[in-house]
This record gives C-alpha cells, structure tokens and sequence, in this order.
C-alpha cells in the first residue's frame, strides 16, 4: 500500500468529519452515554436522535473497513485518530446483546476488529469508557455551576 495514498485516505476521511451534519452528530455522541443495550435501541428508534447515531457509528464503521481491508495504512490510522475508540468503547459492552436482538451479528464487526487488535484492547476500551464517563459529568456540573 502505497504510504501517500493512505495519508490522502485519512485526510478525506478528516474532511468529512468537518462536514456541518457529521460535526453536529459527532458532537451529541460525544455527550451520549448509554447504559444498556435498551437505550441504545431507543436512541436508534427515536426521531431525535437516530440520525446523528447512525451517521457516527456507520462513518466508523465504514472508515475500520477501509484500514481492515488495506485500503488505509493501519498503524496510520491508529496513529492519527482516536474517535472511533471512544465512539466504540460506548457501545461495546452492548454489542452482543446488539447483535442478538437485531439478529445482526455482523454489527459494528469491523470497527470491534480494528480495535481488538490494539494491545489490552479491553482495558483501553473500559478506561476510555471510564473517563468519557466523568467527562460527561464534569462538564454537566460546570454547566450546572454556571446557572
């Protein structure tokens, strides 16, 4: 794979991010925190809030396509982005039950892999987990402080 061609891969990849839609729903993942495998279902069934999960976790999706079937460099990738760790590390303690009520087992299949094969995968995803956690609650109290 050629290096400059990967680099021009990623750099599309980081344009369409910018896009005002995708940076809007980028935006509210940022603060979604699911629970449980049911909300997560709401979320994808409620006319608020579907869109903008579906535009995120699909545009990770789809870019952890590209890197597992060579189109991207993958030490590349990892190395210049880290969102789609966080989007991840938010669902994937549902992602069985995902699959099984949606009787999709392929779901979310690429961007798991591309993220398992990270060294203590595990452990990055329950600490990124973690602290989007507290981030979350330290930005609603300063909201709250601000009142």
């Amino acid at each position: 794979m050629n290096k400059t061609d990967s680099a021009d891969l990623i750099m599309k990849l980081y344009d369409l991010r910018r896009e005002d839609k995708m940076r809007e729903a980028r935006e509210w993942f940022i603060s979604y925190f699911p629970e449980s495998a049911d909300e997560i279902i709401e979320t994808m069934i409620d006319r608020e809030t579907s869109a903008k999960y579906r535009m995120v976790t699909s545009y990770w999706e789809m870019a952890a396509s590209f890197v597992n079937h060579g189109a991207i460099d993958e030490q590349m990738f990892t190395e210049s982005n880290g969102e789609h760790i966080v989007v991840f590390s938010k669902i994937a303690p549902f992602i069985e039950e995902l699959r099984e009520k949606f009787q999709s087992p392929q779901m979310m299949a690429n961007l798991e892999k591309l993220i398992m094969k990270m060294p203590d995968a595990k452990e990055m995803l329950s600490k990124r987990r973690e602290m989007m956690k507290n981030w979350i609650e330290m930005s609603a109290q300063k909201a709250q402080a601000a009142k």
